[in-house]
């Protein structure tokens, strides 16, 4: 086992309860074994001992170090895109009026069935390779673009494949209740049987380490969200949700009461369903990039979620319908801009809450004993990650104590 030492840096450690915003060191040490932290502080207070140990040492440049950013709400893994129903949003039609006339999700989910995994893995590299290039070294990818055994296997295992083929950790969610399909037209409970036949089959492979849903009118029903639940808690998978984007449908409410890892979107959000989220300790996942896509109005209840203290996270939602966006910095200005959430909020969002959000505890501040998943930045403050739109200051990742 390797141990690193990492000088000339300043460090943001994002712990809770640091004295200083970001927990910033400016003048930090970085001491590295094999692939977890060892040791984090100012450079004048490294220990003489630890220091002599250090078979490798590097010289950081001036750098800003950071946790490696975590994308925890993906739809990475699709054929095809939307990009004429963007053409018809903009002449009028809404997001709603697509879906129900056969566009939409089914639209995705014709093109993703109709794809090789060669195809799937080829496309959804490329929008992988995006995200890494940011600093990205955490990623959620779900499924709900096959609605059948076969087709939802197939993206799982494109899923792990990518994990396996790049250096990022891939953690995927089984999102079988994304949309009716057409065969199940009208059908819509004897779907949630198909999808819940499916579950013990993908968990049994090993293809699934949490369940989602979409509780919506274009979606599924509270009564039938439950199901999918019940059926993921029995078999000891945490689930997640989508909840409360287009109306509010009282999601996060029932989904808190599964101690949900998190409810995304929000936009509805009752105050009810913000005092379940804090009591149950789920986070908030927040999707600018869908948000401003769809060209919503209704903004996320920030102050309430804050008031009750409701962890907030930030992802890219990339899909190809209402988020096409492989820049989670991209998403750091925009959930400034829009939502008006502060860069430490939204370099949290992105770090300690988006692990959180996964369920994940060895991630997403650096201290010592968490994994050595870190990006070095050229820049000089940590509030210039959330500042400059389309830029890109990655210098270089840090996976699991190697330097890529």
């Amino acid at each position: 086992m390797t141990t690193q030492l990492w000088t000339d840096c300043a460090v943001a450690t994002l712990q809770p309860g640091a004295d200083r915003p970001y927990g910033l060191i400016d003048d930090a040490a970085l001491v590295l074994d094999g692939e977890f932290v060892r040791w984090v502080g100012p450079r004048s207070e490294l220990p003489t001992e630890l220091r002599a140990r250090c078979q490798q040492q590097h010289d950081a440049g001036g750098a800003l170090i950071t946790p490696g950013l975590i994308d925890c709400h993906t739809h990475l893994v699709y054929a095809g895109d939307r990009a004429r129903e963007f053409e018809l949003r903009l002449n009028g039609a809404t997001y709603e009026e697509i879906a129900r006339s056969g566009g939409g999700i089914a639209s995705t989910v014709r093109a993703t069935r109709a794809a090789s995994a060669e195809a799937l893995q080829a496309q959804s590299r490329v929008r992988l390779q995006a995200l890494l290039a940011q600093g990205v070294t955490t990623v959620e990818i779900k499924s709900g673009y096959g609605l059948a055994l076969e087709s939802e296997r197939r993206m799982l295992q494109v899923a792990r494949a990518l994990g396996r083929e790049l250096p990022v950790s891939v953690c995927t969610t089984f999102l079988g209740a994304h949309a009716v399909p057409p065969e199940f037209a009208g059908r819509s409970d004897d779907y949630v049987d198909a999808v819940l036949a499916m579950l013990p089959q993908l968990h049994a492979e090993g293809l699934v380490d949490a369940v989602d849903a979409f509780c919506e009118g274009i979606g599924f029903s509270p009564a039938q969200t439950r199901r999918v639940f019940a059926a993921a808690q029995a078999l000891g998978l945490p689930v997640k949700l989508h909840a409360e984007q287009l109306s509010d449908s009282g999601g996060a409410a029932l989904a808190a009461g599964f101690q949900a890892l998190s409810c995304d979107h929000l936009e509805w959000l009752s105050e009810e369903g913000a005092a379940a989220m804090a009591a149950a300790g789920t986070v908030a996942v927040l999707l600018p990039g869908a948000f401003y896509f769809l060209r919503e109005t209704r903004l996320p209840p920030l102050a309430l979620l804050r008031q009750h203290g409701v962890p907030l996270a930030i992802a890219t939602d990339c899909n190809p319908g209402s988020s096409p966006c492989s820049s989670l910095l991209l998403m750091l200005n925009m959930a400034c801009t829009l939502f008006r959430m502060t860069p430490e909020e939204a370099l949290a969002g992105v770090t300690r809450h988006a692990a959180r959000a996964l369920g994940l505890s060895d991630r997403g501040v650096i201290a010592p004993g968490l994994r050595a998943d870190l990006v070095l930045w050229d820049v000089r403050h940590p509030a210039e990650l959330s500042y400059a739109i389309g830029a890109n200051p990655h210098r270089q990742t840090i996976f699991g104590g190697q330097a890529l």
